[in-house]
């Protein structure tokens, strides 16, 4: 019989059970840098233009987002003009995002950052591999990220490392300042550049015109003096953290999903999979925490879009952030005695209060009455006791990023981020394009390990990806 919150898994493999039969040999990453160019914009205006970061941007604040895909070995071309052509329609493609080859600077009037697009350029780094790709540790994205496959230089709003591998193989690294934009925007630029690279047309016209305006005057409703916080930098970078937090990447297959969703929907009302996901975790999540705690916390990031774009949805297009953050409440003991379709009900509820035009303009107004300096959600800060953050990244680009030569094994966000008040979890399509996802986690090792106890999050390994 299995239990009341967990799909059943007769059928399933428990990797968990194969990886400790049969533990991965992974040989230490070793990388050698081979070349550092700066990439400008093929056509730019002579005279810098100043974008003024809207309230939302200021809202996400200035955090390096990364994105990594590897592909196999190219068949056509050698690295080195494979590398070439990256470069030349990068180019091309900061003609269209010109606010991403441009300078982030502190405004000493405002004391708030702006965008100067002055074509400095984005930051490409070239390195080698002693690896080959099947010899990889994709689980581990502390050994995969920490200083190899991710460049941070604060001088450069974007920044490219490409790595070949000893099978030939390479992967492109993005690291993006959050201060361009959101996971919406990076995937906009990413398909356009590799539309370019293929010789199509984009199928987006970026609008760069960060025209999110607080009303007048701004009034909002009092609930988000409760949710919202102002904060400093220096704040950001000391969040107090009990534990140490791990980075994990996880493959889960589309049956898990699926046996979720049903299990969310038992109650008659059809839950969506990321809500069938999330109550599935939340479940997990108490499971592992400490008694001291009576209550738990979960977030969940919104994009405002085509809720602040009417039924026009006219800010499709949106270079820039327009994000929330709805969270949830719960009794730990009330998490723990109900089933997976009544927590699926408070997580929908809980993300139902933050997917309407009201609750953006009304965050809007409330960041508009405590400007100048950094906002964010108490839950991302880390107040208010233990709580996770689901990032669902259903629309992001993973298997269409192919820039010439093959669409990619695998596509995924990761953080060079140290320290954090809060776990993540963000889910993005797998590269296989058949209704399973990965996952990269950034969680306390308590709940690593009770996910990892059945084979809903299966340790991403190369035999996963097929290598």
């Amino acid at each position: 019989m299995p239990s009341p919150f967990k799909p059943s898994m007769a059928n399933w493999p428990n990797h968990r059970e194969a990886l400790m039969a049969n533990p991965p040999i992974h040989a230490k990453l070793q990388l050698t840098f081979t070349n550092k160019s700066i990439v400008k914009a093929t056509n730019h205006s002579p005279e810098p233009r100043v974008l003024h970061l809207s309230n939302l941007d200021l809202l996400s604040g200035r955090f390096p987002i990364t994105y990594f895909y590897f592909y196999r070995r190219p068949t056509a071309n050698s690295s080195a003009a494979m590398i070439d052509a990256l470069k030349t329609s990068l180019a091309e493609t900061l003609t269209h995002y010109y606010p991403f080859a441009g300078t982030i600077l502190q405004n000493l009037t405002t004391n708030e950052p702006e965008i100067l697009c002055d074509n400095s350029g984005a930051l490409v780094v070239e390195a080698e591999a002693n690896l080959r790709l099947n010899a990889f540790n994709f689980y581990d994205l502390d050994e995969l990220l920490r200083g190899k496959l991710v460049t941070v230089n604060p001088d450069f709003a974007l920044q490219i490392q490409i790595t070949s591998y000893a099978c030939g193989g390479i992967s492109i690294t993005f690291t993006f300042d959050h201060a361009l934009g959101d996971a919406s925007a990076f995937g906009k630029f990413l398909l356009a550049w590799s539309e370019i690279a293929r010789g199509k047309p984009i199928s987006t016209i970026p609008d760069h015109r960060r025209n999110i305006l607080p009303r007048s005057p701004p009034i909002y409703h009092p609930d988000l003096d409760d949710t919202m916080v102002k904060c400093t930098m220096e704040e950001i970078k000391n969040i107090p953290t009990l534990k140490k937090l791990i980075k994990r990447l996880y493959y889960v297959d589309r049956t898990s999903i699926d046996e979720l969703q049903k299990l969310a929907s038992s109650s008659g009302v059809k839950r969506t999979k990321i809500e069938a996901f999330s109550a599935y975790v939340w479940k997990i999540m108490v499971s592992a925490m400490e008694t001291e705690h009576s209550r738990c916390k979960m977030g969940w990031l919104i994009d405002g879009r085509s809720r602040l774009g009417g039924d026009w949805n006219y800010m499709s297009d949106y270079i820039g952030n327009v994000l929330s953050v709805a969270f949830g409440e719960a009794s730990i003991e009330e998490l723990k005695r109900n089933s997976i379709s009544e927590i699926a009900e408070v997580v929908h509820s809980a993300i139902s209060k933050a997917t309407n035009k009201a609750h953006f303009l009304d965050l809007i107004d409330w960041i508009e009455c405590h400007r100048p300096g950094l906002m964010l959600s108490r839950i991302v800060l880390g107040l208010g006791g233990p709580g996770l953050v689901v990032s669902s990244g259903r629309m992001f680009p993973v298997a269409e990023l192919d820039f010439g030569f093959g669409s990619p094994v695998l596509g995924t966000v990761g953080s060079t981020i140290e320290r954090i008040g809060v776990s993540y979890l963000n889910q993005r399509p797998s590269a296989k394009g058949d209704g399973s996802w990965t996952v990269s986690a950034i969680l306390e090792p308590e709940l690593a390990a009770a996910l990892e106890l059945d084979s809903v999050f299966q340790p991403m390994t190369a035999t996963l990806l097929q290598l």
